[in-house]
């Protein structure tokens, strides 16, 4: 049996499981895209407190904005609704759009104070300043044709506009928050918008975890995984439960089946663990009025019922069933995730009940290339963070009368010791050979890979400035790019395999590339604590201590096998791209359908 540490900050959340809050996610808009108003919110809000099987207890409402669907403006009309029926709120302010689009939320806001006042107080528990927008502005958000997103610093600037909206008004103390994936809470890139934050909301949905063994058998450790290293990056701030949940109906996704018996299992084992402890928004309540998406995660069908779709009640013994659930600590039997590299599920249709279309990431095989050959590098032993990939979360946001869905999939950490084998040292032949060989992973995504989660360039002419992060791989005689890969403790003892793949133009569809110049390129891995960030820059970028291997000749219509060896199981590993020669290469990194770049090939 695994001890989770999912409630080791029980008490920085709350002083009795009483306090925890417990509830739904709302949109401003049905599935037919007819607004939400405040009687329906009403209606709502008092099936979810009645509901069979919950003893009263979901009396909480997380809303994506504050704008009435239909109206340019106005406050939601849910804040009516939950005046009406006592219901706590979780505010969200929609970030990804236009200057115009944010005021217009402040206005909302700012309106809704005065209009209610004091009310306010005891009904709104907090404040969501954006949803998954630093994902949306990510290699992956770009990959999955997301919405527009924002960078950290404009996130902060919109966190500290909120808060200034707020002073000296009756919602002054309220707690501000923002809500966003796996990926960006990770990346060091964006730790200023925890800074600025009182506490973070994190989404997680086994479900989409498609490329991993996600069956419901797996889904309560893949989802404690995922909040246990959420708060280890957290900086001690609190970590809310903004998403999750199993459908009902809908697509297979890898071992995943949607059903009511599913849900309710999910519902047993990750929300009656939560519940009482740990801030939480289940998705969902409803999502299938009128119609019924695919996949489906109301837990009442296309009719309002107090009458679930599947048993709401907690088993004996679990932390909602318990009196004492405070200072109960879940755990888990579920084994963890098996081995299965993560890649960009595609994105959604929108949708007023956030729910995610079909489909996985393509993959196509390699041309021949250049294979090095192997030069093992000893095995040494070393506490590390690990970082298992997780979860694609659906998540819809409206505004006025636009609504904006994505998906993501996302990247965790956890503390575990164990013993790593460096990828091993390589040069390569003269003349081209297989692109794949024994000891080597196939140069392509065939099966199971990872790709880079920060792309970082550095430039010797701007030796002191910080170029951040991008979505191209760039390389010339001045220039070179860092590449961070987060390798899953699942990996450990398979094998792993640097790869570059460069496939002629008229084979892109959604990628583009620039060459110019003769030469190849150098690869060289970074120091194992020293990865790339968003501020590196060329004079304090870390030194390469290892060449992984080289190109001498880039040549379009090829994939190369750079390096192979035992995967960095656990580890965030950099490694440098440096042209060779007069070569100037730009090229923006792409899985789908035509894969180009550096990626990390396993088998």
């Amino acid at each position: 049996m695994r001890t989770f540490g999912i409630l080791a900050l029980a008490a920085s959340l709350t002083t009795t499981s009483a306090q925890a809050l417990q509830g739904f996610n709302y949109g401003s808009i049905f599935s037919n895209n007819a607004p939400i108003t405040g009687g329906d919110y009403e209606r709502l809000f008092n099936t979810a407190k009645q509901l069979t099987g919950t003893s009263g207890g979901f009396t909480s409402a997380r809303l994506f904005t504050t704008i009435q669907a239909g109206t340019p403006n106005s406050p939601t009309e849910a804040i009516a609704a939950a005046d009406a029926t006592q219901t706590k709120l979780l505010l969200g302010i929609f970030l990804s759009s236009t200057d115009e689009v944010f005021n217009n939320e402040l206005t909302a806001l700012r309106s809704a104070i005065s209009q209610y006042g004091q009310r306010l107080v005891n009904l709104v528990v907090g404040i969501s300043v954006g949803s998954e927008d630093l994902y949306r502005i990510s290699p992956t958000g770009i990959l999955n044709k997301s919405n527009p997103g924002e960078g950290p610093d404009a996130v902060v600037r919109r966190i500290n506009a909120v808060r200034q909206a707020l002073a000296g008004t009756v919602l002054s103390g309220t707690p501000i928050g923002h809500v966003d994936t796996w990926t960006a809470y990770v990346n060091s890139s964006n730790a200023a918008v925890i800074t600025a934050c009182d506490f973070i909301g994190v989404d997680a949905y086994p479900y989409f975890q498609n490329t991993q063994a996600n069956s419901i058998d797996n889904g309560e450790s893949l989802f404690f995984d995922a909040y246990d290293a959420t708060v280890a990056v957290a900086q001690g701030k609190p970590v809310w439960i903004t998403e999750t949940g199993w459908p009902v109906s809908g697509p297979t996704e890898n071992q995943a089946v949607p059903s009511t018996q599913n849900a309710e299992t999910y519902w047993d084992r990750v929300g009656c663990r939560v519940f009482g402890n740990v801030n939480t928004f289940w998705y969902t309540l409803q999502d299938a009025s009128p119609d019924t998406p695919s996949p489906s995660f109301g837990v009442v069908g296309s009719t309002l019922s107090n009458t679930p779709l599947y048993d709401l009640s907690c088993p004996q013994g679990s932390s909602s069933s318990s009196s004492s659930a405070g200072s109960s600590t879940p755990s888990s039997d579920a084994a963890s995730s098996a081995a299965g590299a993560s890649n960009p599920p595609p994105d959604r249709g929108t949708s007023a009940t956030a729910t995610p279309a079909p489909g996985g990431p393509g993959s196509n095989g390699g041309s021949s290339g250049s294979t090095p050959v192997e030069n093992t590098v000893p095995p040494t032993v070393q506490t590390v963070m690990t970082y298992v990939t997780v979860t694609t979360c659906p998540v819809t946001v409206t505004s006025g009368s636009e609504t904006k869905t994505s998906m993501t999939t996302s990247t965790v950490s956890v503390t575990s010791t164990h013993a790593n084998t460096l990828l091993t040292v390589a040069s390569p032949p003269s003349g081209p050979s297989p692109s794949s060989t024994p000891g080597a992973c196939p140069a392509s995504l065939a099966g199971d890979f990872e790709f880079p989660h920060l792309i970082v360039p550095v430039d010797k002419n701007q030796p002191d400035t910080a170029l951040g992060t991008s979505y191209d791989g760039l390389v010339s005689p001045t220039v070179s790019s860092l590449f961070n890969f987060d390798f899953p403790a699942s990996l450990a003892g398979r094998t792993c395999s640097l790869v570059f793949l460069f496939p002629t133009r008229e084979k892109l569809q959604t990628s583009n590339y620039t060459l110019s110049g003769t030469g190849g390129l150098n690869f060289e891995r970074l120091p194992l604590d020293q990865p790339a960030d968003s501020a590196t820059t060329f004079n304090n970028q870390p030194k390469a201590n290892d060449t992984v291997g080289t190109i001498p000749d880039l040549q379009a219509g090829n994939n190369y096998v750079i390096g192979s060896g035992i995967c960095f199981a656990g580890l965030r590993v950099g490694y440098k791209v440096s042209a060779t020669g007069s070569l100037a290469l730009d090229y923006f990194q792409d899985y789908n359908p035509e894969p180009i770049g550096l990626y990390i090939s396993v088998c």
